[in-house]
């Protein structure tokens, strides 16, 4: 299938590492060209060099997604790099992982607020950035990374986080849908990245079980019955950031191997 993506220009937020560097490598090989975004100058660097040869082009913008300023800097440079940008894609914030959740006398403000200022105001932040471009032109494609906690009470801060992506995406939608430009949110589960021996370790010995036990208990719980990979989710995430996507907007998609028992409709 032709997802219509040669010559598209692309920004990935969070784009150095985990699910951000597997979407730019997915839209890098349907001929979109790609400006990786992160804070880290030196990982972001490596990230791009390793993306060499492949059908688009990329481009790394260092960008702090918490300051407006940084963000409407890397969106003026992106836009002279690639002549412009069509997809975005905000992937920029700390991950989940799985485990015992603080309860709520230990629950700080600054713990909601860090979240929120990366991941819910950083992605408006970029939208806010980009989206008159798109509109100008009258076609665009905003995918909003989100996460499964969107739907779990296991996590306080976690689900503030993620309903408010999801929340902030159906207004988005509403309002850009009339001038071409799509907007949607994914929930990934727990997904396979570089971190994920680390995460796993981490649970493992908090839990005194093996890696092992704890990837078979998150397993059991999905509907395919094994951990999604990183590769995976960017394969949604392409399929939505692309003209054939057109049907499917404000909605929130749920890329985490399913749940098993509830029924979403």
């Amino acid at each position: 299938m032709d997802l219509q993506l040669a010559g598209r220009r692309a920004v990935v937020t969070g784009g150095s590492r985990g699910i951000g560097l597997a979407v730019a490598e997915s839209l890098l090989d349907e001929g979109t060209d790609v400006a990786l975004v992160a804070r880290d100058v030196a990982v972001l660097d490596a990230a791009v060099a390793s993306l060499r040869g492949r059908a688009g082009r990329a481009v790394a913008i260092p960008a702090d997604t918490t300051d407006d300023g940084s963000v409407r800097a890397m969106a003026q440079q992106a836009t002279e790099l690639l002549g412009g940008v069509d997809i975005l894609v905000n992937t920029a914030a700390r991950p989940a992982t799985p485990g015992p959740r603080p309860p709520l006398t230990e629950i700080t403000d600054d713990a909601l607020r860090a979240e929120l200022e990366t991941k819910v105001l950083g992605y408006l932040r970029c939208a806010r950035a980009l989206a008159p471009g798109m509109v100008e032109r009258g076609w665009g494609r905003i995918v909003n990374i989100s996460g499964l906690n969107a739907r779990s009470a296991s996590s306080l801060v976690g689900s503030v986080r993620n309903v408010a992506v999801a929340a902030m995406t159906k207004n988005l939608a509403d309002e850009l849908g009339p001038a071409g430009v799509n907007v949607t949110v994914v929930h990934p589960g727990f997904t396979v990245t570089e971190r994920t021996p680390d995460t796993l370790a981490a649970v493992a010995a908090d839990r005194g079980v093996t890696a092992e036990q704890v990837a078979a208990d998150i397993a059991r719980g999905l509907s395919i019955g094994r951990l999604v990979t990183a590769a995976e989710v960017a394969s949604v995430v392409t399929f939505l950031a692309s003209p054939l996507s057109v049907a499917i907007t404000g909605d929130a998609v749920a890329a985490g191997g399913g749940q098993v028992g509830p029924i979403y409709y």
